[in-house]
């Protein structure tokens, strides 16, 4: 279940119409404008506003032929039909902005202290402000000078598609807003709950995100929000449409709350399947396979024979994990497993970096695909699509292919390193140098079961204490390869691949039966 769509179909249904129904007894909307109008006419003459602030107010009506209609101040008259984004029920009316909002006003921190409210406040998931900021008053921001009032909703001018958008009740209603907010304070037309459901709604967000201008801060502008269209129904509907709205998204909310602590138990149910197959707990021990000792022994001996060949090279860290006398490295895994790591259980030609390629040597008509670091994901491979390099480029650089069902390992740690099995790709295949890869050997080990030791809980606490780097961590190759694997039976690997896999499908069948 998509719960976040559910929720913007609840708010579509609301501001169209749709989501309760209408009671021919309540005042028209166009009824309760009209008087508003009247009395903003009466407090321009007594001074309490000036011309200015309501010269933008118009009213929007149907013609004799069923148009929409505007009307503005000095009296013309102008159809309107096509700017219409949808039909609304009768008794509702289109409002601009300037209609339905008190203009903005400004206040300067006084006191010693003062609470601040920046786009960066904002929670732009559940639209509230999460905490405000105290600042010393003489060390105020230039943009703090927006006024709040109970009741009203800021929106966030600056990347308005961020949804940094919140309604202000009467405990935030003191605190001082960025000027980066456009502050809607609704006029007695316009319910503040019915008003937040508007502005959190896709018509409204997507609506004004046209406007953007700029690059590096993409912003809109007041006006376009003033001079927006925004869809009033009778003011006691209002109030019905809040309600009930409320409650079925109140329902969401709980439903996308325990839809979540299940997404979190599978994946901790994950973790611990990974965390029981490595240690040997997860499939009982046949003491008739060959023990991984042999098996380990056996890859040794097959590295020797290449290095005496001269088509490797000995490796000068080449170290051996072996069974001590006090048992203590072995004292975790079943008798005939052994520590291994993957500078021992590979070589050369079935583990390597990838390829080291510059922007330079990229080239859009390039036949060679180049596969990007953010195309490994976490035990899954990511389609972010390819750079390209030409065949020559290919040639000049000396650049090793990659193939179906090699391993990846992006070394580059964020909150853990990513690997997964590259799957069936046409064509000739590349990667970056920051991407390790792990050819298939059926006769050494399952490549399968390599895969899910590096994505256990523990190997990846191994690779974050063994990663470097300040702004971005990285795991060397050389500290990669020897961190300690536990190695089953040949066998055995197969037998723990058939069962993660089994409940892992399981488990993701229950994922995908959400959404």
């Amino acid at each position: 279940m998509d719960t976040q769509a559910l929720r913007q179909k609840i708010i579509d249904l609301a501001i169209r119409g749709k989501l309760v129904p209408q009671d021919p007894n309540d005042e028209p909307a166009a009824a309760l404008l009209k008087r508003i109008h009247t009395e903003k006419l009466q407090m321009v003459k007594d001074g309490k506003l000036k011309a200015k602030d309501i010269q933008g107010d118009t009213v929007i009506f149907n013609g004799e032929d069923n148009l929409h209609y505007e009307k503005f101040q000095d009296g013309t008259v102008k159809c309107i039909e096509n700017e219409i984004p949808f039909e609304i029920p009768d008794g509702w009316i289109w409002c601009r902005g300037y209609s339905c909002f008190w203009g903005m006003e400004s206040k300067k921190p006084d006191g010693k202290f003062f609470e601040y409210i920046d786009i960066d406040s904002i929670e732009n998931k559940r639209h509230c402000v999460l905490s405000p900021k105290k600042i010393l008053s003489s060390q105020a921001p230039s943009r703090a000078s927006r006024k709040l009032k109970n009741g009203c909703i800021i929106f966030s001018m600056v990347r308005p598609y961020l949804e940094n958008i919140a309604y202000i009740d009467e405990q935030l209603s003191t605190c001082i807003a960025s000027t980066g907010f456009y502050i809607c304070n609704p006029l007695p037309l316009v319910d503040a709950q019915y008003l937040f459901l508007l502005m959190t709604s896709g018509y409204i967000i997507n609506g004004l995100n046209q406007f953007m201008k700029g690059d590096n801060s993409p912003s809109i502008r007041q006006k376009d929000i003033e001079n927006w269209l925004y869809p009033i129904p009778p003011l006691y509907e209002q109030k019905r449409i809040v309600d009930f709205a409320n409650r079925s998204l109140s329902l969401n909310d709980d439903i996308t709350k325990r839809i979540n602590e299940l997404k979190s138990t599978i994946s901790i149910t994950k973790a611990k399947i990974l965390d029981l197959a490595i240690r040997g707990k997860l499939v009982p021990q046949d003491q008739n396979d060959e023990p991984a000792s042999v098996l380990i022994e056996r890859i040794r001996s097959e590295k020797e024979k290449l290095i005496k060949q001269g088509k490797i090279k000995r490796d000068k860290n080449d170290s051996v994990i072996y069974k001590g006398d006090d048992n203590s490295y072995y004292a975790n895994i079943p008798k005939n497993w052994s520590w291994t790591s993957l500078r021992e259980i590979t070589n050369g030609f079935s583990l390597n970096d990838g390829d080291w390629i510059l922007s330079e040597n990229m080239d859009e008509n390039g036949s060679v695909k180049l596969i990007q670091l953010g195309s490994v994901g976490f035990m899954r491979y990511v389609d972010n699509g390819f750079k390209h390099i030409t065949e020559a480029i290919f040639e000049k650089l000396s650049c090793t292919p990659v193939k179906p069902g090699y391993m990846l390992i992006n070394r580059i740690i964020s909150n853990k390193m990513c690997v997964c099995i590259l799957p069936e790709i046409d064509g000739k295949l590349i990667t970056t140098v920051d991407t390790c890869w792990i050819s298939p050997n059926a006769v050494n080990y399952n490549l399968k079961y390599i895969l899910y030791v590096l994505s256990s809980p523990q190997f990846q606490s191994l690779v974050k204490l063994s990663a470097g780097g300040n702004t971005r961590k990285r795991i060397s190759k050389t500290n990669l390869i020897s961190l300690p694997i536990p190695f089953p039976p040949l066998m055995e690997q197969q037998y723990i691949v058939n069962v993660i896999e089994k409940t892992f499908s399981y488990l993701d069948h229950i994922l995908k039966s959400l959404t």
